[in-house]
């Protein structure tokens, strides 16, 4: 519950920042990086089907590994506004065997920031459709580079 009441408050802070521009006609808005982390936070929900099943009738690694870099590099993107490109995956931790007919719920973090990379965090919550209750059955770490017009390195530069 205590990120949900960080998002909520940098969300304020943000729109009050937002307002203030607005009515004095200011040109520019600025945020800090750690407000564009929280705003930047990406979430997906899946529903395990069973074409998403490996022979033991839980969900298949190497499918969860693309949804979770899909989300990964969906959060890099919105929190940099640059084209990135997947560097690594790392720390894929498998808590738990998902069934079928699971509801995943994946969320994207950047976690870590320099001029050369972007550190994103996946954590995946697993719940039934018959309860409330949700529990974290994979987590992995994702670095992202960005790359100019000519697919060559460049600095990671958010706009702030």
């Amino acid at each position: 519950m205590q990120d949900s009441r960080k998002f909520e408050m940098a969300v304020k802070g943000f729109i009050e920042v937002v307002y203030l521009k607005i009515i004095n006609n200011y040109p520019a808005m600025s945020i800090d990086l750690e407000q564009r982390k929280i705003i930047t936070e990406t979430r997906q929900s899946k529903i395990i089907f069973p074409n998403s099943l490996n022979d033991h009738a839980t969900l298949f690694g190497g499918e969860v590994l693309k949804w979770m870099d899909e989300v990964a590099y969906i959060t890099a993107i919105r929190f940099c506004r640059q084209e990135m490109v997947t560097v690594s995956a790392d720390r894929i931790i498998f808590r738990k065997p998902v069934p079928a007919g699971s509801i995943l719920e994946l969320v994207g973090k950047v976690t870590h920031m320099s001029h050369a990379s972007i550190t994103v965090t996946i954590e995946i919550f697993a719940e039934t459709f018959l309860d409330d209750h949700k529990e974290k059955v994979l987590e992995g770490k994702f670095r992202f580079a960005a790359i100019d017009d000519n697919h060559k390195l460049t600095r990671i530069s958010p706009p702030l």
